[in-house]
């Protein structure tokens, strides 16, 4: 490529290799594609950058190069248009794109959230404590390393898994909503927000209680909506997508906003590959106020 420092966590990528180099690597921590060409330019000035950080991380960042000269077919794959484009996968999917130069703080702010980091060991003690019982323990460990490393958003994940798993459901979502915008971006954060979110609106009756309520009231704004939110909690995301469209359609304002809003959350859970991202968008556009 250009002149680097010798590391082995900085590869290049073909069609053969690709799926083992990225996806596969991508399951044990972070790896940033750069997908790039000699021809442009910008790329060339970016990669002492991108050199300098894998260096830097020692370890906690593989770095995959892609000459989309050489091989065009992984560029189309994933939507590479033009160069430099950067994709961030972390467990087999892209879950951050920057497209055009990025500067060292560009790049820096693009892995933070995705690197290990030294507050991460907290995370396995916390467990440990709250394992043994000592739940006041464990949120206090967490809290302490959450003032100490305020960017690491796998402690307030952590933290918010401990509160779901006590059922103080409203108190996790609580805890997630008042992040920063961008460690709301994490995104096995946004995920569990999201998720947290459909756990309050599904309500605590038994499914077998709720069917009898429908059948009673079969248009029931509430109880449709704690249908879908189970729906999506149990991943049957086509049928809470049936439900929230139905909700679509009635007459009031405000029950029509709340199915669009969680209609949004929904596509929140959606890969890009997904069809059903295609029916949420053309519901969304077609009852935009």
């Amino acid at each position: 490529m250009v002149e680097s420092l010798e590391s082995p966590y900085i590869l290049a990528a073909r069609a053969g290799d690709f799926a083992t180099l990225v996806l596969e690597n991508s399951a044990k921590g972070p790896v940033l594609v750069n997908f790039w060409s000699r021809k442009a330019g910008p790329c060339l000035r970016q990669y002492p950058l991108l050199d300098r950080l894998v260096h830097r991380l020692d370890g906690r960042l593989l770095l995959v190069n892609v000459d989309v000269d050489a091989e065009p077919g992984i560029a189309r794959e994933y939507g590479v248009t033009s160069v430099p484009t950067l994709k961030l996968f972390r467990k087999g999917r892209v879950v951050q794109t920057r497209h055009g130069y990025q500067d060292a703080g560009e790049l820096e702010a693009l892995v933070q959230y995705y690197v290990a980091r030294d507050s991460d060991a907290v995370l396995g003690r916390a467990v440990g404590l709250f394992a043994e019982g000592r739940r006041q323990a464990a949120y206090q460990a967490l809290a302490d390393a959450i003032v100490e490393d305020p960017v690491n958003p796998r402690l307030p994940l952590a933290m918010a898994k401990l509160l779901s798993h006590e059922g103080r459901f409203e108190e996790a979502q609580r805890l997630l909503d008042a992040l920063p915008r961008e460690l709301q971006q994490y995104d096995e954060l946004l995920e569990f927000r999201i998720l947290t979110g459909f756990r309050i609106e599904a309500g605590e009756e038994t499914d077998a209680v709720l069917e009898r309520s429908l059948q009673e009231t079969p248009e029931d704004p509430g109880l449709l909506r704690r249908k879908a939110a189970r729906h999506v909690l149990k991943g049957e995301y086509r049928e809470a997508l049936a439900v929230l469209e139905a909700l679509l359609a009635h007459p009031e304002a405000p029950v029509r906003e709340a199915a669009r809003r969680a209609l949004l959350r929904l596509l929140g859970l959606l890969e890009e590959a997904d069809p059903l991202r295609n029916a949420c968008q053309r519901l969304l556009h077609r009852d935009a106020p």
